[in-house]
């Protein structure tokens, strides 16, 4: 077995061509493994954990390409070689060639194109994406602003030019919204209905408003605000303006308001606007535990759909605590065969997802919980590519996105984790979630059932999968496969967490 590798300088190519050349180059006879991927640090290191780094690449940067192949002789390596060039040179063919649709190339040629327009969607550089968005206010747009890198200046400035000018900026980083009915980036079909969401949690906002729609609720309006606005720099600017439009719309009758605690100054402004509102609003702040709202991101759905309708929670909450109790007997048997094996390792493409699996291992009383991404009391993991104690691993942080797709789109270093994962002699319990819609793979389920068929012969594979019946890539399918392959899959990612926690607890 031999690895090979190249740098090209000061290439540049987007994150899904990336992906789907490395797919397409580690399928061909011959080679064991291959990665095409830039030369940030953080790739660098999944390299060196993949047994693909080579020396030469301490020279290189960011901004280059990196290339390396794992095959089994010298001819493979060659062929191998050639087809990324290939590869590379078809990809850029293809955007050169372009099409019949007018494609404009400023925010200008986009409103003439479309003068009716009232919202702009920006996904560019972070050190662009200021000007953008700033440019589509002025025309008087609502802005979904999607990228990321992003200052704080930035973003505070545009917050405060939307407030003044009655304008909606959801973001930065905010990669789902669903307005109208229509599902923005990262979001699901979801019928139309009573209930109202602010979120400022991506997956949060995701995993409320499928759960709504899976019980036979509808969303009227999603909005989406990014992480950053419910911290005392940007003082929630945009949660507060999304939840007066949502206490204005007359089609919304029940709100629902989704985030990690405020801070106690955000927080305070929060609950003072909440006080002018004569709909009903239920906050759930993930890990505070001050309140007596909801503590789960099902409860927070559960409660506000009761609350649309004029009923009680009280039932709902019996049917959970029902279920829990099935899954503590279930535990006790699936722990039988897992004994000498003790952790577990959750590996999510959903940064809430993370944080939701954080707070519940708090709440069962278990210690030695590390994440990349830590919250509620667990410790900062010293390296992400390695597991500590429960390591909880958020891969839709910065750190493995950076010239990576997105992990709902790209399943390869998760894929890779599970195998080390299911390996280890700690691990008993590999807890997973799986997100739909769009913007998500298309097929989640041929990507994840092989590897999750071997894992499932050494651990419990503990997983949800967040989505609807009317999303295309058909969750009923998606459960079944997973099934089949020997997963446990729970209607929601705090009951994955739930069970996975009871298995551990029993051990």
């Amino acid at each position: 077995m031999m690895v090979r590798g190249k740098i090209k300088k000061g290439s540049y190519y987007d994150s899904i061509t990336l992906m789907r050349v490395g797919k397409a180059v580690a399928a061909l006879d011959g080679v064991t493994d291959a990665a095409v991927v830039m030369g940030t640090q953080t790739n660098k290191g999944i390299l060196g954990a993949s047994g693909l780094y080579l020396s030469d690449f301490d020279a290189s940067g960011d901004t280059d390409l990196l290339i390396a192949v794992k095959a089994e002789a010298e001819a493979a390596v060659e062929k191998a070689m050639a087809a990324v060039e290939k590869e590379l040179k078809e990809a850029t063919k293809k955007k050169s060639a372009g099409g019949e649709a007018v494609r404009p190339s400023s925010l200008e040629g986009a409103v003439e194109a479309l003068p009716g327009a009232n919202l702009a969607i920006i996904s560019v550089a972070g050190r662009y994406a200021g000007d953008v968005a700033q440019e589509a206010l002025e025309r008087g747009l609502h802005v979904m602003l999607f990228s990321d890198n992003v200052s704080l200046e930035t973003e505070v400035a545009l917050k405060k030019f939307g407030r003044d000018h009655g304008l909606l900026v959801m973001g930065p980083d905010c990669g789902t919204a669903i307005i109208n009915g229509a599902p923005l980036a990262f979001a699901n079909i979801v019928p139309r209905g009573p209930i109202g969401v602010v979120a400022a949690a991506g997956t949060g906002l995701q995993e409320v408003t499928c759960l709504i729609a899976n019980e036979g609720g509808g969303i009227s309006q999603a909005l989406g605000t990014g992480g950053r606005d419910v911290k005392k720099d940007v003082g929630g600017i945009m949660f507060i303006e999304g939840l007066k439009a949502l206490a204005a719309d007359e089609k919304t009758k029940a709100i629902l308001l989704v985030s990690k605690p405020p801070h106690p100054d955000v927080l305070k402004a929060i609950e003072t606007a909440v006080k002018g509102i004569k709909k009903p609003v239920v906050s759930m702040f993930l890990g505070d535990e001050t309140s007596g709202g909801p503590h789960t991101l099902e409860e927070a759905a559960l409660t506000v759909l009761a609350r649309a309708k004029g009923e009680s929670y009280e039932e709902a909450r019996r049917q959970v605590e029902s279920r829990d109790l099935e899954m503590k007997n279930a535990a006790k048997k699936l722990a039988a065969r897992l004994k000498g094996r003790k952790r577990v390792r959750g590996l999510f493409s959903g940064g809430t997802f993370c944080a939701e699996a954080q707070v519940i291992f708090r709440k069962l009383g278990l210690s030695g919980v590390f994440s990349n991404a830590p919250t509620a009391g667990a410790a900062k993991l010293k390296d992400s590519l390695k597991s500590e104690g429960h390591a909880m691993v958020d891969y839709g942080e910065d750190e493995f996105t950076v010239g990576r797709p997105h992990p709902m789109i790209d399943f390869s270093l998760r894929n890779k984790r599970i195998e080390a994962e299911a390996a280890d002699p700690e691990t008993a319990v590999i807890l997973l979630d799986v997100v739909l819609g769009f913007g998500a793979h298309m097929d989640p389920a041929s990507e994840l059932a092989p590897v999750v068929r071997e894992a499932a012969k050494k651990v419990a594979v503990v997983c949800s999968v967040t989505g609807t019946d009317r999303d295309p890539q058909n969750r009923p399918h998606v459960i079944e496969a997973l099934e089949q392959a020997g997963a446990i899959v729970l209607p929601s990612n705090a009951a994955a967490c739930f069970m996975a926690g009871f298995i551990v607890a029993t051990l």
